[in-house]
């Protein structure tokens, strides 16, 4: 198992790293080359740059998952191709993605686009919050401790 994170706007990175680092579970982070960093990152983490593009890192995150790896996404639509591949992927707000939940929330996206389209507005995502990050953190913890794909019910 390792760990890819969608890491342009991922606010849990430090996290994912720290924890990661306690077990040295290999994680990727898959970021544009506009969000360059020359930070100093543990052995056990290796950055991905991408072109810039609409998908490009998207792309990327499918081409490396195997089956069994964990993925750190805000991204549905890729949440939805990494799920047939027999990846686990979270969101960084604390929830997993599954066959069950995944249509409802394309849908939902799909909704919000249509209004905005036809002029309308719609409500943005809350701000992330202490909440998020402790659901996250349980269970990016738990996910860890089982070794990826297994489904926590």
């Amino acid at each position: 198992m390792k760990v890819i994170v969608d890491a342009d706007a991922c606010p849990v990175k430090d996290i994912i790293i720290r924890e990661t680092e306690r077990k040295w579970i290999p994680v990727v982070l898959v970021s544009s080359l506009s969000h360059y960093s020359v930070q100093d990152i543990p052995g056990h983490v290796e950055t991905v740059y991408v072109e810039a593009g609409p998908d490009a890192a998207d792309f990327k995150i499918v081409q490396l998952a195997e089956p069994d790896d964990l993925i750190v996404t805000q991204d549905y639509g890729l949440a939805s191709l990494l799920l047939p591949k027999g990846c686990a992927v979270i969101h960084h707000k604390g929830f997993e993605y599954s066959d069950e939940n995944i249509n409802h929330l394309l849908e939902t996206r799909y909704m919000g686009n249509m209004i905005r389209k036809s002029g309308g507005r719609t409500k943005g995502p809350k701000p992330f919050s202490k909440e998020d990050q402790h659901a996250f953190l349980t269970l990016f913890l738990r996910k860890i401790e089982m070794g990826g794909s297994k489904r926590i019910d």
